[in-house]
């Protein structure tokens, strides 16, 4: 007998949508079938690659292991509300900390997490944050570099022009 649909409401990148959802769906299913917020990448679904991370409430999940259901009036953020202009996203281009492109969405939220928590966090705590994150391509350092800089409000080099200091979401850029 098929499952019953539930109604799911929540936040994602700064719309609310309602989706009809099965109760054993993931959040990835649904951000990716059903939302086609295919940024989002499906690698392992057993939570051991990372690269389905998505910030829920602020904070890194895993979608391939958080039930849909679950997210009932939460906040979801994914790679797709991230744009050119972030800094975070400046330094990855800045440092190749983006090779084959599959870990780069996960790297990206696990990142904008830990930054929104520790601006300048120590590169210690940058490898910590992205243990559960796996890259086959950069070896991590442009990785972490990229962070690190993104925390220092730098780009690529130490010797480059300081980044602009990002917006609150709720403020337009002036003319």
């Amino acid at each position: 007998m098929p499952e019953a649909l539930v109604t799911l409401s929540l936040r994602v990148n700064g719309d609310d949508v309602r989706v009809a959802v099965r109760p054993s769906q993931t959040l990835l299913e649904v951000l990716r079938v059903g939302l086609e917020l295919t940024g989002t990448k499906q690698g392992c679904d057993k939570g051991d690659c990372g690269a389905c991370t998505v910030l829920l409430d602020g904070e890194p999940v895993l979608a391939c292991l958080t039930l849909a259901v679950t997210c009932e009036g939460r906040v979801v953020q994914t790679v797709e509300s991230l744009t050119r202009e972030d800094p975070l996203v400046d330094a990855f281009d800045c440092h190749g900390a983006g090779q084959c492109g599959f870990c780069t969405p996960g790297m990206l939220m696990t990142a904008k997490g830990l930054l929104a928590k520790h601006g300048r966090p120590s590169r210690e705590t940058i490898k910590q944050a992205i243990s559960g994150n796996l890259c086959r391509c950069t070896g991590y350092g442009p990785i972490v570099e990229a962070i690190a800089a993104a925390g220092e409000g730098r780009r690529g080099k130490k010797d480059e022009e300081p980044l602009p200091a990002p917006l609150p979401s709720w403020e337009a850029p002036k003319p």
